[in-house]
């Protein structure tokens, strides 16, 4: 799309470089026919009065005798813009050809005096404008939240693992959607269209990869908190091993099969356009099952919060730290889905509010996840505290000893509770508290 500029770009327009190839293969196949037309005319005889066959930067025009008017269809980049078939006509004189009847733009769709386009061209424009701010702002914060989630060891568990890996495919989703732009709307010289072919669609078949490694990572954020409501104990490192298969491993499998499918039925351009809706739901479909799944384990989480916090069959804190667990996750689920699912057999009417949907808004989603999973973190919060106390005590060594001893009571005592190893420790903060 300006994209999709998203996933299906801009009502499904196509690019100036499509069209430019289209009226380049026209102009060749006219120029050889009307060339094999005049070797198999050619005569001792002297030239018959008439008008020779023409290529008019639009349309081919074969020969014709005096007094006929001859008919062509309208240019098949007007039929791939407007998608309406038409009739174009000339007059054969014995001055040569007639001019075009009827105009173009009014026999096959096209009305230049239609402002709509200005209109939507500025639309699209502001859209740019607002994805690229999203984009780049959660990319910024994306980064500082990864880094300080690597940094802080004693966070290291497998819930913040999770966190990082959805962090990361929000990076690669903002970083894909850059590089496309680059790709696709830097130039629409013919050459570079045909030179960059290649490179453009390998572009594609990465940005759809960040999109669906981004939804099938959201999904894991569903799991693992279902996971751990209803299962009691089970293996948090076979668990992660399996979540990772899930999150980059499947979309790699679905991207390969529509990648391999558009090559052999639906080669066209750079693969920024979806026509073929058939093909178009090997993607889709398995986003839309991924977001379907995390609508049931909503629900289901809900119900399980509600059945302990009714029987009170655990205690009050650990009834907190669920609710806490839940929250962040509990609010991504339909932040996330609900657009993708309403628009995905939406009518070409909402083409625009459907962009604005996908690109400024969605663009902001990274920025939420970093707030929500960890600069409005409490446990993210207290570690960089620690963590900063102490780079402020390194700065003053001659400090009395007992103030660091102080400290270092007083934070470890309140927060940890019990005493235990380091791994242990972060073990349970990790499980009990994750906002």
């Amino acid at each position: 799309l300006l994209s999709t500029i998203t996933m299906t770009t801009i009502g499904a327009l196509p690019q100036l470089c499509d069209v430019l190839r289209l009226l380049q293969e026209e102009q060749d196949q006219c120029l050889q026919e009307l060339s094999k037309d005049r070797r198999e005319d050619v005569s001792p005889q002297l030239p018959v009065p008439g008008c020779e066959g023409l290529w008019d930067n639009m349309s081919c025009w074969p020969s014709s005798a005096p007094g006929h008017t001859v008919e062509v269809e309208c240019p098949r980049f007007l039929q791939m813009l407007t998608s309406r078939n038409g009739s174009l006509f000339r007059n054969c004189t014995p001055d040569g050809w007639s001019e075009t009847f009827p105009r173009p733009d009014l026999a096959c769709g096209v009305n230049v005096n239609d402002s709509s386009n200005e209109r939507r061209h500025a639309y699209l424009l502001k859209l740019k404008v607002m994805y690229t701010v999203g984009y780049s702002s959660s990319l910024v914060m994306l980064l500082v939240a990864l880094s300080i989630l690597c940094a802080l060891r004693r966070l290291h568990c497998t819930r913040n693992y999770i966190h990082m890996h959805l962090f990361v495919s929000f990076i690669l989703r903002a970083l894909s959607n850059f590089i496309k732009d680059a790709v696709l709307f830097s130039s629409d010289d013919v050459t570079y269209c045909d030179t960059h072919r290649v490179g453009c669609k390998l572009v594609m078949i990465f940005f759809q990869y960040c999109i669906m490694a981004n939804y099938a990572w959201l999904l894991v954020e569903g799991l693992y908190l279902h996971t751990l409501l209803v299962i009691s104990f089970f293996s948090e490192r076979k668990c992660l091993q399996g979540f990772i298969a899930l999150g980059w491993g499947s979309p790699a499998v679905f991207v390969a099969s529509w990648a391999i499918t558009r090559h052999f039925l639906e080669d066209i351009g750079c693969w920024d356009i979806n026509a073929n809706a058939s093909i178009w739901w090997v993607i889709r479909g398995p986003v839309i099952l991924s977001i379907l799944i995390n609508f049931i384990l909503f629900i289901n989480i809900l119900r399980i919060l509600m059945r302990k916090l009714r029987t009170q069959e655990t205690g009050g804190n650990e009834v907190n730290q669920y609710k806490r667990l839940a929250k962040s996750t509990l609010l991504l689920i339909p932040l996330f889905g609900v657009h993708y699912i309403v628009f995905a057999f939406s009518p070409e009417d909402a083409m625009e509010v459907q962009l604005f949907f996908e690109l400024a808004l969605g663009s902001f989603q990274g920025l939420v996840v970093a707030i929500l999973y960890c600069f409005l973190n409490g446990e993210v919060q207290l570690e960089v505290q620690k963590k900063w106390r102490q780079w402020n005590l390194q700065g003053f060594p001659l400090r009395p000893v007992a103030l660091s001893l102080s400290f270092s009571n007083g934070t470890s005592g309140p927060t940890h509770g019990t005493k235990g190893s380091p791994s242990e420790q972060s073990r349970g903060i990790c499980r009990a508290s994750i906002i």
